[in-house]
């Protein structure tokens, strides 16, 4: 009986240990074959992760600028600069009209002394009648760095081509400071700093055109600087100092300044619908022979006179616009007027204007002594995006003239030339416009000239936002 049971104990031990090893294969399998397929998900993984990133790196090298050859560098006492870094906004400004008027040869202002001109001869073009060109000015503008700004306009008349502004100007100077230097249009009154294209009417006011010339404006080379008051209402002050060659003056060839102005401009919000902005300066200059033509009264023929002098004008400006809910693109109006007065004190010299024609009063220098004025008036009303209306009404006032000895030679007549005038213009786009003008001139002793005037005005490329 004992054998047995240490027999059947042998079985059951021989048959577990058999169940537990076949157990242990079949365990061992089971594990291999999970390593087998956590292996091969590695690989599919590792796989997908390679073609990702492949990808990744074409997309980067795609995304990439082309290459380009290093430039050979070149010793040189010149900043270097990038071709690419000059990218200035370009503007083109084409300007032409047809004129109906009188032949009335050498127009002048009655009562006040011829006023010269620019080079490019533009109070010639103004007497053209019939069809012409009008001025042509290329601009250039840009932001030269983070401290300044340049702008230059070339315009060219006729075959002539001269330099119309060419100026630099801060950014940010601080303290409301702004610095400008170089040629640039005076900021005296208020239609001065305008271009030509800017103006509600075809032509300069006569006053314009009596204080500076057919250019009807005053431009010179110097500095001007700004400041800009810190207060609820706008507050300007301004002063300018510089060569002084154009009308009233004359280019002197001297060191230091030769025609020096200052300027202030109040101006604010009426509600949401008003605005206005209202202004005084003050110009003098000097003039070193000056010359203009007089009449001989002795021997009835053309007398060329000099001025040896100072030249002073004081302006006074206001300008008033209206737009419904402060909104002047569909509906505006805007008046605006100004007044000059002018005094005059040096010298005069009288000689021969044409060669063969002998002057009574050859030779004579004698005390030169005026005061002069005139003002001018005008409205336009948008009445809807596309067309504006306008009348404009100006008079001047010869004043009083004192030319010593030489009034008994010289004859300068006392007159108020008087204009009237009466505009609508059409505008496709802030870039194209064409204007039908009517006028009835009085500006010259004797003659009525009733005018008919159409022009067009086309700005090709960027153009920065005209001034108030």
């Amino acid at each position: 009986m004992f054998y047995k049971p240490s027999f059947a104990m042998a079985v059951l031990l021989a048959a577990s240990c058999g169940a537990q090893a076949a157990s242990d294969s079949d365990l061992a399998a089971d594990l291999t074959k999970i390593r087998s397929q956590i292996d091969e998900m590695k690989k599919s993984y590792e796989q997908r992760i390679a073609a990702l990133e492949k990808k990744l790196v074409e997309a980067e090298v795609k995304n990439q600028p082309p290459a380009t050859a290093q430039p050979v560098v070149v010793e040189s006492s010149a900043p270097a600069s990038r071709a690419s870094g000059f990218n200035p906004e370009v503007s083109l400004i084409l300007q032409g009209q047809y004129k109906d008027m009188k032949n009335v040869p050498e127009r002048q202002i009655s009562g006040f002394v011829s006023a010269g001109g620019h080079d490019h001869d533009e109070a010639e073009s103004d007497a053209k009648r019939g069809f012409s060109v009008d001025h042509t000015e290329l601009v250039f503008a840009a932001n030269i760095d983070p401290n300044w700004r340049g702008q230059a306009i070339i315009a060219a008349l006729d075959g002539s081509v001269e330099v119309e502004e060419a100026w630099f100007q801060s950014l940010g100077m601080g303290y409301g400071l702004g610095l400008k230097g170089g040629r640039l249009r005076s900021g005296i009154g208020y239609l001065n700093e305008q271009h030509p294209h800017a103006w509600d009417f075809a032509d300069a006011p006569l006053m314009y055109q009596a204080m500076f010339g057919e250019h009807g404006s005053y431009t010179q080379d110097g500095v001007q600087l700004k400041w800009l008051a810190p207060t609820p209402v706008f507050l300007e002050f301004g002063a300018e100092f510089g060569r002084g060659a154009n009308f009233p003056g004359s280019d002197r060839n001297k060191n230091g300044s030769g025609s020096g102005a200052l300027f202030a401009h109040l101006g604010g919000d009426l509600g949401v619908a008003n605005n206005w902005r209202a202004g005084v300066s003050w110009l003098k200059t000097s003039a070193q022979d000056r010359e203009s033509h007089f009449e001989d009264t002795v021997n009835e023929v053309e007398a060329m006179g000099a001025f040896t002098g100072d030249s002073t004008t004081w302006l006074a400006d206001f300008v008033w616009k209206w737009s419904p809910s402060g909104n002047p693109k569909y509906q505006n109006f805007k008046f605006q007027s100004e007044y000059f007065l002018r005094e005059e004190k040096g010298e005069l010299t009288c000689g021969v204007a044409d060669a063969g024609d002998p002057v009574s009063c050859d030779g004579i220098t004698s005390a030169y002594r005026t005061r002069q004025s005139g003002w001018y008036a005008q409205g336009v009303y948008q009445f809807t995006p596309q067309w504006r209306a306008g009348v404009r009404v100006e008079q001047l006032n010869s004043g009083t003239r004192d030319f010593g000895e030489n009034a008994d030679y010289l004859l300068v007549d006392s007159y108020r030339p008087k204009k009237a005038s009466a505009m609508v213009d059409y505008s496709w786009s802030e870039f194209s416009r064409a204007r039908l003008q009517v006028a009835q001139d009085k500006s010259m002793l004797g003659v009525t000239d009733n005018q008919i005037t159409v022009q067009y005005i086309m700005s090709l490329g960027a153009h920065g936002a005209h001034k108030f």
